[in-house]
Parts: structure tokens; C-alpha cells; sequence
């Protein structure tokens, strides 16, 4: 009888810890569909194993290519990498790993947990994802950010788009916040992804945490028909942001959230919203990454 297992393949990367955020960003760049940082297996001095998880292994050649290119957008050298090694990994062995080391992460009012996790909720907003291949589960520092502007930002009432929504946890995030009592209407809150399967998973997390009657997700990104939001959130990268920038603005009607950038390409983003003849911003920072807010109808 034919398996019909799926299989992944996982690139596992000894480094040193402060080379993990440029291990992560290379796995991005990469086209990786979920990485994660292990500071628990056998590790030596202040090394760490960053794991990016692929449909296909990516060439040697390229792989350095990325590597060398995040390093240096770090600042950091290429003794930062000790080793590198793939490996085949099935689904049913890589869901065990999360289950092993993925633990609630706190994020203001919210928490973000496994469905199999149970804790004192003690008055929080709890999002539950499942694992998955999908990147998004919450700890990474963009993810965090976007959660953080949506607590600090969004208003019970306002409609929300989710560019680039993944495994839905921003959506999902903003579906929650509002009382359920809200005079928001049905659909009010669209996430959207060029990729297939994050859009089958998003939906998956919907039903999950008893939203899927609130938030509309579907395949493909913003254009000239795209309606207005009130708040828009892009979590994507620098060069995904740029072009659609323009766009973006225009469809946000009070609050725009970008995130997925560096703090090192800070100056880049600043100055596409000077062009754009955008002053009305914040900037926050988490790690190596930053979020930018900003209230595109105020000058």
C-alpha cells in the first residue's frame, strides 16, 4: 500500500544565539513555511539550532547566498554559522516537536496558545492555532507587534483587513477584541494570502476560536476593487511592502499597521511614507524587527 505521509523537509542551522533573527530572515527569503528556534536540544555555549521547515530542499549554493546576505544586514560574519544539515521530517514527528516546545505567549490582553494547553487564562484574550506549516504561530516579533497595535489601536465598531493573513492570528486577533455585542456587521473583517494553504489553516484557526461567522478570508491580495478598511494590517516583508505601499495607504481608512521590516531597513519604510508625503507615524521596535502605526488621513 502506497504512504501517503506527508513529508517536510527541516534545514537545520547551528549558530550562534545572536545569529538566530538572520538564520529566521534567511528562512523567510527562502520561501520557508515555518521556522523555529530550539535553545533546548544539546546545545553548546551560546549556540542555538534554528529549524526552517520546506516543501523542497533549498540548493547548498543558495542557501549560503541568503545566509551571507541576512549576516550582513545584521552586521554579523559568516563565523556566526557552525553547522548546516537537512533531514527529512514526517508530519506526525514534526507536530510532536511543537507539542514538546511550543508554550502560551503572552502578548498585552491576548495570549496566543496550542489547543492542548492548559492554563490560568485569568481575564486574557486567548487565540488558539494549531501547529501547522504555516508560518505565524505568534512568537515571532513581527506577529507580537501587529498584536500589540491592534490592543493599543483598534476600535470596538471599525472594519479590518489582514493582508497577508497566514494562519489568521491577526484576523482572529481583531475578531476577538471586539465585543461580541458589537454593531459591526457579519464579514467586516477580511484576511487575505496569496498562498492556498495558509488560507485553508486561517480558516481552520477561525472555526477553532468561534469566529469563522466574523472574518471572510480568501485567496489573492488588495487591489483597485478592494473596498476600504478601517484598520489594515500588513505583516509581510520591506520588498512585498514597497510596491503596494500607495495601495495600502489608500485603503486604510484611519489606522495602518506595516510590520515584517527590519530595524536596519527602518530608514527605507520612513522614507517611502515621506514620498508618500506621510509624518504621522510611530515606530515600535521588538528585537530586530519593527512595526510601523500610521493615520494615513492625517498628514
Amino acid at each position: 500500500m502506497k504512504d501517503n505521509k506527508k513529508s517536510w523537509v527541516a534545514l537545520d542551522i547551528t549558530a550562534v544565539e545572536q545569529a538566530a533573527e538572520a538564520v529566521e530572515y534567511a528562512f523567510n527569503i527562502l520561501g520557508s513555511l515555518g521556522s523555529e528556534i530550539n535553545h533546548l536540544r544539546k546545545n553548546i555555549g551560546d549556540e542555538v539550532v534554528v529549524t526552517g521547515y520546506f516543501n523542497a530542499t533549498p540548493t547548498e549554493e543558495l542557501v549560503r547566498i541568503e545566509l551571507s546576505e541576512s549576516l550582513r544586514i545584521y552586521g554579523l560574519s559568516g563565523e556566526s554559522i557552525r553547522k548546516i544539515k537537512n533531514r527529512k521530517i514526517e508530519d506526525t514527528d514534526w507536530l510532536a516537536e511543537w507539542k514538546k516546545h511550543w508554550k502560551p505567549t503572552e502578548i498585552g490582553k491576548f495570549v496566543i496558545a496550542p489547543p492542548w494547553e492548559v492554563f490560568d487564562e485569568n481575564g486574557k484574550i486567548v487565540i488558539r492555532i494549531e501547529p501547522n506549516m504555516a508560518f505565524g504561530t505568534g512568537t515571532h516579533e513581527t506577529t507580537q507587534l501587529c498584536v500589540k497595535a491592534i490592543e493599543a489601536n483598534f476600535k470596538s465598531g471599525q472594519t479590518f483587513l489582514d493582508v497577508g493573513t497566514g494562519t489568521g492570528i491577526l484576523a482572529i486577533a481583531a475578531a476577538k477584541f471586539q465585543p461580541e455585542e458589537s454593531d459591526t456587521p457579519v464579514n467586516s473583517i477580511l484576511g487575505c494570502d496569496t498562498d492556498t494553504d495558509s488560507v485553508a489553516i486561517a480558516k481552520d484557526n477561525a472555526k477553532l476560536n468561534g469566529v469563522s461567522d466574523r472574518i471572510n478570508f480568501h485567496i489573492g491580495s488588495i487591489n483597485d476593487n478592494t473596498p476600504r478598511f478601517d484598520f489594515v494590517c500588513a505583516n509581510l516583508t520591506i520588498d512585498v511592502i514597497l510596491p503596494i505601499l500607495p495601495l495600502l495607504l489608500e485603503k486604510a481608512g484611519t489606522t495602518l499597521v506595516l510590520s515584517g521590516i527590519l530595524l536596519e531597513q527602518q530608514e527605507k519604510i520612513t522614507s517611502a511614507l515621506h514620498n508618500s508625503d506621510i509624518r504621522n507615524y510611530r515606530v515600535e521596535a521588538m528585537g530586530e524587527w519593527i512595526s510601523v502605526t500610521i493615520e494615513p488621513s492625517i498628514k
